[in-house]
């Protein structure tokens, strides 16, 4: 097996693994947690394709991946899109990123390593709450305005569910996965 088939092995299983423990942890309707709750892809307005490993489990639920958001210190539900980019940010975490202001607009932060962009889905206008990966500076943008355009350099990763008012003063962002 070559590198690069086995770089690609090594960040799948951790993914793939991933996807099953959100799967089994919200195939339950009656157990909807308040967590899991907000996990939907309709509260950032946008619906991915589905790339489930499990058909039928795909069906009942949406891809979204719930990951555990604090900003400066306090807990707000956030989910990541089944993008490549959002599963390889996911192989990242966690992380704890100091943030800065940008256009005022965004809340930016570098990321330890650029993510992939390949299989990039279709540019989208970034709405507040959105996290998002500028791959020509390979930083994270956490939206706490709507951006003006779309851009196909510009990732939607996911949505953080909290208002812009938190969101546009927000210093320190912890980024988790869910359990």
């Amino acid at each position: 097996m070559n590198s690069a088939a086995r770089r690609a092995l090594v960040r799948a299983v951790p993914a793939a693994a991933l996807l099953l423990a959100v799967t089994a942890c919200t195939s339950d309707s009656s157990e909807v947690t308040p967590s899991s709750a907000s996990s939907s892809p309709a509260s950032s307005g946008r619906q991915e394709a589905s790339t489930s490993a499990a058909p039928s489990a795909s069906a009942e639920r949406n891809t979204a991946m719930a990951i555990r958001v604090t900003i400066d210190g306090r807990p707000v539900d956030a989910t990541l899109n089944d993008s490549p980019a959002a599963r390889d940010f996911a192989d990242l975490l966690p992380l704890t990123l100091d943030l800065e202001d940008f256009h005022q607009t965004e809340r930016i932060a570098d990321l330890p390593r650029r993510l992939t962009t390949s299989g990039a889905p279709d540019p989208a206008v970034p709405r507040a709450g959105d996290l998002a990966y500028y791959a020509p500076w390979g930083n994270l943008a956490l939206y706490y305005r709507d951006g003006d355009s779309a851009s196909a350099d510009l990732l939607i990763l996911g949505h953080v569910d909290a208002d812009a008012d938190r969101l546009g003063t927000a210093d320190r962002i912890t980024i988790e996965a869910a359990s």
